[in-house]
């Protein structure tokens, strides 16, 4: 590691992924230096519990590859040497997919890795392994009852959000620079807010779910989480592209975003959600999209019409949906569940064809009257999350002065959005004790304006992933 340690810009456990790749790249750090150091982290820092596999060998074997390419002058791609790792939802060639459940283990080991892990690694990344999440992506939480939960950086008694929980908890503790996550009501976006991280969940239909496992079809997307909007945008760039083997993925050109991160943002018109995503926000939240808005010269408040029957319909499709993935293993396997997702899922077996398809009705008259809102505005804000993180166990919580239950509600903001595929990046905006994240939400197709409004906020100091706890050994 002499290299590296004699190299002051480059601390691997903190550095972004683009430091580490140009690093490689210059030869001031090699590929396996890189990833043997992640991997001396990911053993060391045990306690966030957000890994459920590590793959040592198959890192290595990349590593070493990436290093003999440059010896010999090849190019090495954006993300050269930069480790990463996966929500275990994505299939890792050699793993038994488990997407957060005790049945997938009786899966055999997946043949092919995941569309986006093919991409990522043809842009020189490297894999070291898969994420803690909870059950079948049937969670706000980040508790997993068969792996135990992902625990927060920041304060390692809280919640990580969920479901994809050992994404926030990997790349907040320093483990990886990048980590991918799916959000279907918000999982990434909720992880993103307790976790203090930049989360990005592009339109519906962006980034190919190809050989990754099912919630809900019509609500899925996939995305990264990282330190910083540039990690972001280099992952998410290296991405994109129409992919045949997902029938949703958009036959759309790659459109990068990279260069956009610099654009001049003092013309957009900018808007702060009121109304729902004001009434039951805690004080701590109302402060951040505050902040941020005042960072942004964001005075104009605009409503989301029947933001609340929005999430409402939402509940219906995710759980009518979701039941349908799970019907053999629910009449055949369903102890082995655990018990909250199970009786959702079972509820949702049972919700009339009727009241799902008028969820579906109301979802096309709702984006109609949402994307009428974009004809006067380029970039919605809206807070993340309720408040910070919850006590892990935590059952209740404050909402809008009521006692609400913690599970079902930590994404009363983010469903409303994801419901009809817009494109987000969540901000983290560092406060006392805990971060909070912020929504920046653009029109569909425009990933670039959320994505430089977020380099923006990074730019002036109001949006930035925290250092946590656990860098001072905590």
């Amino acid at each position: 590691m002499a290299d590296v340690a004699s190299d002051a810009r480059v601390d691997l456990a903190w550095a972004s992924a683009g430091e580490i790749a140009a690093a490689v790249a210059a030869g001031r750090a090699s590929a396996t230096e890189v990833i043997e150091a992640a991997l001396a982290r990911i053993a060391a820092r045990k306690a966030l519990n957000a890994f459920t596999a590590v793959v040592a060998e198959r890192a290595g074997a990349k590593a070493r590859a990436l290093d003999e390419a440059r010896a010999k002058c090849r190019p090495l791609g954006p993300l050269a040497g930069v480790p990463f790792a996966v929500k275990n939802l994505f299939d890792v060639a050699g793993l038994p997919t488990l997407a957060g459940s005790k049945i997938n283990r009786d899966r055999a080991p997946a043949v092919r890795d995941a569309t986006l892990i093919e991409r990522l690694e043809a842009a020189g990344a490297v894999l070291v392994g898969a994420l803690n999440m909870g059950e079948y992506a049937y969670d706000f939480t980040g508790e997993n009852v068969h792996d135990g939960p992902s625990r927060n950086p920041h304060d390692t008694t809280r919640m990580t959000g969920g479901s994809s929980g050992g994404s926030g908890a990997a790349v907040a503790g320093g483990l990886v620079p990048i980590a991918l996550g799916s959000d279907t009501n918000g999982s990434i976006r909720v992880p993103a807010s307790f976790c203090g991280l930049f989360g990005f969940k592009p339109t519906y239909g962006r980034l190919s779910r190809a050989r990754s496992f099912p919630f809900v079809g019509s609500l899925d997307h996939v995305g990264p989480l990282a330190r910083t909007t540039r990690d972001l945008a280099l992952s998410y760039d290296a991405m994109q592209g129409h992919d045949p083997d997902d029938p949703v993925c958009a036959r759309r050109p790659v459109e990068p975003s990279l260069r956009a991160l610099t654009r001049d943002t003092k013309g957009l018109r900018i808007a702060v959600a009121g109304g729902y995503f004001r009434r039951g926000a805690s004080p701590e939240s109302v402060a951040a999209v505050e902040r941020v808005a005042q960072a942004l010269g964001a005075a104009r408040e605009l409503e989301l019409p029947e933001a609340g029957r929005a999430r409402a319909a939402a509940f219906v499709i995710t759980t009518a949906e979701g039941a349908s993935v799970h019907l053999n293993r629910l009449r055949t396997r369903a102890n082995e569940y655990d018990p909250a997702v199970r009786d959702r899922l079972l509820s949702g077996a049972l919700v009339p064809a009727a009241l799902v398809q008028s969820a579906q009705k109301f979802r096309r008259w709702y984006r109609a009257r949402v994307l009428e809102l974009f004809a006067d505005v380029d970039v919605i804000l809206a807070p993340a999350t309720p408040g910070p993180a919850p006590l892990i166990g935590q059952q209740m919580f404050a909402l809008d002065g009521v006692e609400t239950p913690v599970r079902a509600n930590l994404g009363i903001f983010t469903q409303p959005i994801s419901f009809i595929g817009l494109p987000v990046v969540a901000v983290p905006v560092p406060l006392d004790p805990l971060p909070l994240g912020v929504q920046i939400i653009a029109a569909p197709w425009r990933e670039e304006v959320a994505l430089a409004v977020a380099h923006t906020l990074e730019q002036v100091g109001v949006a930035k992933a925290p250092r946590p706890r656990i860098a001072n050994g905590e």
